[in-house]
């Protein structure tokens, strides 16, 4: 992580010779004269943003920064994000995934969940100034031309310039500094993590920043997205979360005003505000020591606003309940089913979820001596009945049928607002898994978009059909006027996708000018969960919208 001044801590770089890096993927904006967006997604590997031209913004489990030439953005595996270049002209940025991977001295507990080799985070993260952007560029152009090519050396040729690549950004990480009005944001953004806890105003922000008031106001607004006083109140309640969590015993009130605030309502209005639920819900919750024993089931936990104390170490929103709630909330588990139960007798947990299909009865009986434990049916199951059955299982069964009907009025307000022209339309979604495409119709996205936003499948969907695959001429030649696929980030399903979206058919936009193709990443969209669900009802009026 880089510290205040931009500078990578001591000793940050100190082990670099011991890592090793792979570079999955490299793109380039697709439009660069137009709008460019990257579609809100979990990440599986690193991300290294490079903005050659043109200026944007990114999201970071929520975080808002801006995307400009002369900085770099580097996001870490399990983040949220979102991100999008703005505006007409010239824009050109370069979108690069790769791993990390290291060895590290391991403690006598870490033997338990963790293997020499290891993926490790980047020695930085967030925004960072490069020294030239044509150095950049011309890196990126090489890397892309040898990445395409059909000869593994010259892969492998790749592999060496994105280590040329890395050693140019890690070396103007450790010389370049921040611009000086970014420093003076970053000391504001500082002594208010110091001060929180006393009466801040925007008259004692603005004069530790040393400008006006209406200047401050708007500086802060453009580094950081929200306001100061905007970020004082979620640095507060970030700290009074901390205060509720199970090793913890205070009241309330004791709580509040530690945290800055002399009014209990107002404090209650405040945290529901930004996390969702009420102070004494969240304490409730943070309390009960909840286990998702797979990855699948971390999206209802998510909706219904409850902190697993464990969840598996190799699923993308492990990291995402990590940063949202506290850094040492979520226990990871590890790979294997007799290690995790090492780890579970040692937790104590109070109930644990898992999936009935991918447990052994020996595994099942092993956790019920451990703790309740109640499996869920994914195969017998809609994402419904998942819900309904996990909310009653933990005693959330009004909080789950106020959620559905909630998704129901949001259901029906997206239908209502959809082109009347793009509801006539015959969508056909498919994932493309290497060289595999397999149509998306039940028990994924396509329910949401068939069943509760009433868009019409494709003639060549077949809905009774599991697990439908087409070759690449079928999904070419399918009577579908729009296409919306999710993409693995691997070499060949980016090569197919390349491949479709070449095709003369799929070029041209629909007469609104929207384009008639579009694509997503696999995660979170993969997941077949209430929270996906709902993001889908988030993103279906932005689909087909000229991005990427």
């Amino acid at each position: 992580m880089i510290s205040k001044d931009g500078i990578p801590p001591a000793g940050t770089f100190g082990q670099i010779d011991q890592m090793w890096f792979r570079l999955r993927s490299i793109t380039q904006n697709n439009n660069p004269k137009g709008e460019w967006s990257l579609r809100l997604q979990f990440l599986e590997s690193h991300l290294l943003l490079i903005p050659i031209f043109g200026r944007g913004w990114i999201t970071v489990d929520g975080k808002y920064a801006e995307l400009r030439a002369g900085f770099v953005f580097v996001c870490l595996p399990g983040q949220l994000i979102e991100a999008r270049l703005e505006g007409s002209g010239d824009q050109r940025l370069y979108i690069l995934r790769f791993d990390v991977f290291g060895r590290r001295d391991l403690s006598e507990d870490q033997e338990l969940t963790s293997s020499p080799e290891l993926h490790i985070p980047f020695p930085m993260q967030g925004e960072a100034a490069i020294a030239s952007t044509i150095t950049y560029s011309k890196h990126c152009e090489a890397i892309s031309a040898f990445m395409r090519d059909i000869n593994p050396l010259q892969r492998l040729h790749a592999q060496s310039g994105f280590y040329e690549l890395l050693y140019s950004l890690l070396s103007d990480v450790g010389q370049l500094q921040l611009s000086d009005t970014d420093a003076v944001m970053e000391r504001v953004k500082t002594y208010i993590e110091q001060h929180y806890r006393e009466e801040l105003s925007i008259r004692v922000l603005a004069g530790e920043a040393g400008t006006s008031e209406r200047h401050f106001i708007r500086l802060f607004k453009q580094k950081y997205g929200i306001s100061a006083i905007e970020y004082l109140t979620e640095y507060r309640i970030r700290q009074a979360r901390s205060l509720m969590l199970p090793h913890t015993n205070y009241e309330l009130k004791d709580i509040a005003a530690y945290v800055g605030y002399k009014d209990i309502p107002y404090f209650r209005r405040k945290f529901k505000q930004i996390t969702g639920v009420a102070p004494a819900t969240f304490m409730r919750n943070a309390k009960l020591k909840i286990v998702a024993y797979h990855g699948s089931l971390i999206g209802a936990l998510l909706t219904l606003n409850i902190i697993p104390c464990a969840a598996p170490a190799d699923h993308p929103w492990t990291e995402y309940y990590r940063r949202k709630y506290e850094p040492g909330a979520v226990l990871p588990l590890a790979q294997d089913d007799d290690t995790r139960i090492q780890q579970l007798a040692l937790l104590h947990p109070d109930i644990i979820l898992g999936l009935e299909q991918s447990l052994s009865p020996d595994i099942q009986q092993q956790l019920q001596e451990l703790a309740p434990t109640y499996l869920v049916s994914w195969l017998r199951m809609d994402w419904r009945t998942q819900l309904r059955f996990i909310g009653k299982c933990l005693n959330k069964t009004k909080e789950t049928a106020a959620w559905l009907d909630k998704y129901e009025r949001k259901a029906e307000a997206v239908r209502a607002d959809l082109d009347h022209e793009l509801a006539k339309d015959k969508l056909l979604i498919a994932r493309i898994s290497g060289q595999k495409i397999t149509v998306l119709s039940n028990r994924s996205l396509g329910e949401v978009l068939y069943d509760d936003l009433h868009l019409l499948p494709a003639s060549v969907v077949n809905r009774k059909l599991s697990h439908q695959t087409l070759t690449l001429e079928e999904l070419g030649s399918a009577d579908a006027d729009r296409l919306l696929l999710i993409v693995d980030e691997d070499v060949h399903s980016q090569a197919v996708w390349s491949e479709l979206r070449d095709k003369e058919s799929w070029k041209h936009p629909d007469p609104a000018g929207y384009s008639r193709i579009e694509h997503l990443p696999p995660f979170p969209w993969t997941e077949y969960t209430s929270f996906t669900q709902e993001l889908i009802l988030d993103l279906a009026l932005s689909l087909w919208r000229n991005r990427t």
